[in-house]
């Protein structure tokens, strides 16, 4: 098919959830993408990061078609090598204790609420279940996290009624917080320490502080939500690391899999045993093949990977700030968003796109999660193509 059989065949038998872009991936390789036309792009958004070592990465395709010869998937019922292979990598790299495999950020979350809730009606009979979370936050699509997302109001409207006992908290506002704790009694706080969908914000730092206090005080779980924030997409493996603390749950997805659904919760001592047998899983967790890729994924992200990804953040935002119309820029790493002083994000993307490089938005502002294997020489061609659009 032709470049608009193919747009013609999604439009007539996809359900239109995404509004897409007139680009047709044909193949790819690195940062590169070429389109079924045969014209390349700059990948500046990476599958919403979940594509972190680029297309088509050597090491990852070897693991993931030798796996896929021995056998492609397993119930939860057997062991299999890679998955506890993994597991283990996870736990030592986090600090954190054991781990439940999902398949994407939006499993993870709800297993996340699932171990929050049984901890908190365990509680000496208190039966505490309400879970605070940040206004403009995005926790994922089910009506459970619908319910705890802030960046789509209105949600309730069209999906009601969403799952009760979900409070929110004025992000960055410390008094907000405190007060939300103590007319609630939560069992859980749930944070993204860089919003994704909420315009690429990070947490202030006091902030944190005071919510890891108060979780500590009033044993409170603390849930980090590093979907699109961790596996090194901030410049460390997880992002707790940057804040100095670790949670009780981390949420993980995306950049885990190199491009393949995989996702999950790391657990703490306090939280590891809280569920049982029979009280959660998934199918397709914890899939081998997946697991395969994400063991390349964890074996690349040592210590100079997670080097060179900040030095390439560091230069790409240096850059990115030269432009005369880039007025601020804000997130962690090489997640990346960027204010415009005049200019239209929307306008901007669709130019972006028209030269070359693909970028998407976030409530008004433009986002930019590059593969974190980008070379500094993908890095400059992009930066002149924004050059050209912005230049004006």
């Amino acid at each position: 098919m032709n470049s608009k059989e193919v747009m013609d065949t999604f439009d007539k038998y996809v359900v239109n959830t995404g509004a897409r872009f007139p680009v047709v991936y044909d193949h790819a390789e690195g940062a590169k993408v070429w389109d079924k036309d045969g014209k390349e792009y700059i990948e500046m958004c990476a599958g919403y990061g979940a594509n972190s070592l680029g297309y088509a990465d050597p090491d990852w395709l070897d693991a993931v078609i030798s796996q896929l010869k021995k056998f492609q998937h397993t119930s939860n019922l057997y062991y299999h090598e890679i998955g506890g292979i993994v597991a283990e990598k996870l736990v030592k790299k986090s600090g954190m204790k054991k781990v439940f495999f999902a398949n994407s950020g939006g499993e993870a979350n709800e297993a996340a609420y699932k171990i929050a809730r049984k901890y908190g009606n365990t509680i000496a009979d208190v039966h505490k279940n309400a879970i605070l979370y940040m206004q403009t936050s995005f926790h994922g699509r089910t009506i459970s996290e619908t319910a705890s997302t802030g960046s789509y109001p209105g949600m309730d409207a069209k999906f009601g009624p969403l799952t009760p006992g979900f409070f929110p908290v004025k992000i960055n506002d410390i008094e907000d917080l405190k007060k939300q704790v103590a007319e609630h009694n939560p069992c859980a706080i749930i944070m993204e320490l860089v919003q994704g969908e909420g315009g690429v914000i990070a947490m202030d730092q006091e902030f944190v502080d005071e919510a890891v206090r108060l979780c500590k005080d009033n044993d409170i779980l603390f849930i980090d939500d590093e979907v699109q924030a961790g596996i090194g997409r901030t410049g460390t493996f997880f992002t707790y690391e940057q804040y100095g603390f670790k949670p009780d749950i981390v949420s993980f997805a995306k950049g885990i899999g190199g491009g393949l659904p995989i996702g999950g919760v790391l657990t703490n001592e306090k939280t590891c045993d809280v569920l049982s047998a029979g009280e959660h899983g998934s199918t397709f967790g914890m899939n081998p093949a997946a697991c395969a890729g994400a063991n390349v994924v964890l074996d690349k992200m040592d210590d100079a990977f997670l080097k060179d990804v900040r030095e390439k953040a560091d230069y790409l935002r240096g850059e990115l700030l030269k432009i005369d119309e880039v007025k601020s820029l804000s997130g962690l790493g090489m997640m990346i968003g960027v204010d415009f002083k005049t200019r239209d994000y929307a306008q901007v993307v669709q130019e972006l796109c028209e030269n070359g490089v693909l970028a998407i938005t976030t409530h008004g502002r433009l986002r930019l999660l590059p593969p974190l294997t980008i070379t500094k020489d993908e890095i400059d061609q992009a930066l002149k193509i924004f050059h050209k659009v912005l230049d004006k």
